[in-house]
């Protein structure tokens, strides 16, 4: 195929009448989608000009709609840019700013965010989708929109921006369908599958796993409205027959906790969106021994699919598995030389998954993409099996004493303490090792904390550099919407805590 509409649209041929997704009691077929995403394409084009390659911003919460719009856009040769629904208006207005974005689908929910947007761009164009009819004149993709071919832009892809402002990843039409079709085989996914979506759609990980995977080869999505309470969310998987769970770490650990009795329908999980402890591994595999929980990787750069430990193992716990078919990966120092297996280097990343580069960012750009392969920022080795280890984030590495240490493998240990259920370690100034770890933990419900029981713990299981001599108790880590630590906000906490000390 040779866009994402086109695609879409074989998989509305084959499988009109058949459920595509599945929303509490509700199921939407294929062709009740292709029917709707026609109606808005051809909105976009009759009643916003909407002109190939522009960009169309999709600020909405997780519900069935934003498939209908996800599909319109492109059926309408438009771009879709994903907003990150937890964002502030400002926050937003500078992704609109930077992307040259002036149509916004968003929601009823969001509409406090809306009227601030519009006060500082009276020039927007707003659809919300509570106003999309439920019932569209018949219609295809207006004629002549859905010729894009795999070189063209189909999604940006703002990344995080915790080192600075947001970035937005140009995928391409054909980026995305090499992910999908390197997923497709990896995973084993047949057209009866159906996908638990519970992360934000806006994702990266949500988008392709989640949303095109299974509606390019026939699936269909189960997307769950709340994932609290935990009882509610294991209802919705049982009563719409999940089989596939793409979650993060977090989730799996709920899961493990599951009273005897409460059996899963799925055949396989996947962790991604960050890593996954080992001791929340360990309890998974004890609570669901017959349910798969496959560790992977990925980024938004590379739309995001990059390795995963293959379904029919063998899984080796604390790696990322081979790289996904038709995906290289390589071990690289910083002047770009492949290193031996077993020696930590920067995760490099060669495929058709790779973005074109950072929209409007050339410098960026070319920063992240050397020598035909994208540098990730991720660091790593390669086992003589061919599997890969993720050691940390390069940014995150910390040098007491000039000697690497890497925190993940402190927030290994410190999951192996009875009551932790969140870790996370930073590092701090320290004028006469340069640098030393800092902890921060939360507790499980009844805990109570004792940080001298805690070092003393890692004291007998870490060495005398790699040992923090500090842990912070704290309510809950801070997160981003998709559920990763956010190590910034607590380097921030520690450098506000050693102002006040010094003010004092």
């Amino acid at each position: 195929m040779s866009n994402l509409a086109a695609a879409f649209l074989v998989a509305v041929d084959r499988h009109a009448d058949r459920p595509a997704l599945f929303w509490g009691d509700a199921q939407v077929t294929y062709g009740e989608i292709a029917r709707s995403a026609g109606w808005l394409a051809r909105e976009l084009v009759a009643r916003f000009d909407l002109q190939p390659g522009d960009r169309v911003a999709l600020w909405l919460k997780n519900r069935p709609e934003f498939v209908t719009a996800l599909f319109g856009v492109l059926g309408a040769g438009g771009v879709v840019v994903p907003v990150n629904n937890f964002l502030k208006a400002e926050e937003v207005d500078y992704l609109l700013g930077d992307a040259g974005i002036t149509v916004v689908i968003t929601e009823s929910g969001l509409t406090e965010g809306v009227s601030e947007l519009r006060s500082r761009r009276p020039n927007l164009r707003v659809l919300l989708v509570d106003d999309f009819p439920s019932q569209p004149p018949a219609g295809g993709f207006p004629v002549g929109r859905t010729q894009a071919t795999r070189e063209d832009l189909a999604v940006l892809i703002y990344t995080s921006g915790t080192t600075g402002k947001p970035k937005g990843a140009m995928l391409t039409h054909g980026n995305l369908l090499h992910n999908v079709e390197s997923c497709r085989q990896v995973l084993q996914v047949v057209d009866f599958d159906r996908f638990v979506l519970l992360l934000p759609m806006f994702h990266s990980f949500m988008l392709t796993v989640c949303v095109l995977l299974p509606l390019l080869v026939g699936g269909s999505m189960v997307i769950i409205r709340s994932v609290h309470p935990p009882k509610s969310m294991l209802q919705e998987i049982l009563q719409n027959q999940g089989s596939v769970l793409p979650a993060m770490a977090a989730l799996f650990r709920v899961l493990a906790t599951l009273p005897p009795g409460v059996e899963l329908p799925l055949r396989l999980c996947i962790s991604g969106a960050g890593p996954l402890p080992a001791e929340i591994l360990r309890a998974f595999n004890e609570r669901h021994p017959t349910v798969p929980l496959i560790e992977g990787y990925g980024l938004s750069e590379a739309s995001p699919v990059v390795s995963v430990n293959p379904v029919v193992g063998p899984w080796i716990p604390g790696t990322i598995g081979p790289p996904v078919p038709d995906v290289e990966m390589s071990i690289q120092d910083d002047a770009g030389r492949s290193l031996p297996d077993g020696v930590d280097g920067e995760i490099c990343v060669r495929g058709g998954n790779v973005m074109r580069g950072y929209w409007n960012a050339p410098e960026k750009t070319a920063e992240t993409l050397v020598g035909g392969w994208l540098r990730t920022g991720d660091i790593g080795h390669r086992r003589s099996d061919g599997y890969y280890v993720i050691t940390d984030r390069k940014k995150d590495m910390l040098k007491p004493n000039g000697i690497n240490v890497y925190p993940r493998e402190i927030e290994e240990v410190l999951y192996q303490y009875p009551g932790i259920r969140e870790a996370a370690v930073v590092g701090e100034p320290c004028e006469r090792r340069g640098e030393r770890p800092v902890a921060f933990v939360s507790l499980d419900e009844g805990r109570t904390f004792d940080e001298k029981a805690l070092i003393g713990f890692l004291r007998e299981r870490l060495a005398d550099f790699k040992l923090p001599r500090r842990a912070h108790l704290l309510p809950a880590l801070p997160r981003n919407a998709t559920g990763k630590i956010l190590k910034t906000a607590l380097r921030e906490r520690l450098a506000s805590a050693e102002s006040e000390r010094e003010g004092s």
